[in-house]
């Protein structure tokens, strides 16, 4: 079931610009990402997709059809609230069973459907209890049992995960993941965490602002960012920005120099991501001596923070550095196919 946002805005009573022009196809079958900060508009476009916002101008489709003034009743679309939305009165299995209920389905159907995405979701022994009765994780597959037993065309998450532990939201994020792969249903998916945004999504759509930023696949969302925000925003730690200028070939910010190719003269600001810099055994004709502030221990990673003048990085590296102390003099390789360039005034990726 193919998606399309056509030009489309929000702007809301007090002036506020939720979206502003926003274009957006994907295609049936895939896991879209809405990706951004608080306020970043990712949670209003998918309530105008589900018909819970009035665009302020824009339209849009699905397979071709123009469901902008559809009432939500008339999408087909299901919807997982962040705070799960169960009917505390009711079990488990009515629960599920509701949205059969309102659509008239045989009794019988009913039956084996809520059984059937029950087994699937592993809920099978809980089905006779009450939300309150419920663990968070538990909560939340209901909620989407509850979404996908009518078989909707696209199912909308809002935030799903984010009332969740660390641990079970990663088991969570997993279930998901085999889910979307076993059902082959279009997911479209609204987070915050850029880590649950990099393992579920087939694409990610980056909102800043109210304005899409970059759509594209995981792999060169991280790699190819095409713009400053999207380099700092995806990746922990988030990839170091240094900004300076380039002459002949060096790029230089106050006294950290480090030799680039294929980039012309003037203001820029270079981005290397943590894991990407090589730490050195001692001097080398490509290393850069910098100074040891800080030391963080993230097992089975090691954190370093560095200064060279006003330059401050973070290298992560896999390795033993217990040697290391604060205020020493380290080594650092700076390879350049893994330097990004971004322009100083709109923070565009520079090609």
């Amino acid at each position: 079931m193919g998606v399309s946002f056509n030009q489309v805005s929000k702007v809301f009573a007090d002036g506020t610009v939720a979206l502003n022009k926003l274009s957006l196809e994907f295609d049936k079958g895939e896991f879209v990402i809405l990706l951004g900060p608080s306020g970043s508009g990712k949670t209003t476009a998918c309530r105008i997709l589900a018909g819970l916002e009035e665009a302020t101008q824009g339209s849009v489709f699905v397979d071709e059809r123009d469901i902008t003034g559809l009432p939500p009743r008339e999408r087909n679309m299901s919807m997982v609230f962040q705070n799960y939305a169960l009917y505390s009165h009711k079990s488990v299995y009515e629960n599920i069973a509701y949205p059969l209920r309102v659509r008239k389905i045989a009794k019988g159907n009913i039956d084996s459907r809520v059984k059937d995405i029950a087994r699937v979701l592993q809920i099978e022994d809980l089905l006779d209890r009450r939300p309150s009765q419920l663990s968070g994780g538990q909560a939340q597959r209901v909620a989407v049992a509850r979404a996908l037993v009518w078989n909707p065309d696209i199912c909308l998450m809002d935030e799903p995960l984010s009332n969740l532990d660390a641990l079970l939201r990663l088991q969570t994020r997993t279930e998901l993941k085999r889910l979307h792969d076993d059902l082959g249903h279009t997911f479209v998916f609204v987070t915050h965490d850029q880590e649950e945004a990099m393992t579920l999504g087939t694409r990610i759509a980056v909102l800043n602002e109210g304005e899409l930023v970059q759509f594209d696949i995981p792999r060169r969302i991280y790699h190819e960012p095409a713009t400053r925000f999207v380099a700092e925003f995806i990746g922990r730690p988030a990839m170091n920005i240094i900004e300076g200028e380039i002459t002949e070939g060096l790029f230089k910010a106050d006294v950290f120099e480090v030799p680039v190719t294929g980039q012309p003269d003037g203001p820029v600001a270079m981005g290397i991501r943590p894991e990407q810099i090589i730490l050195k055994d001692g001097p080398t004709d490509e290393a850069i001596g910098f100074e040891l502030d800080m030391l963080e221990l993230v097992e089975p990673d090691t954190l370093l923070f560095v200064n060279k003048g006003n330059a401050s990085m973070v290298v992560r590296v896999m390795r033993d550095v217990g040697d290391l102390v604060r205020g020493s003099q380290i080594h650092l390789e700076i390879p350049h196919r893994f330097q990004h360039f971004f322009e100083i005034g709109d923070g565009r990726r520079r090609l």
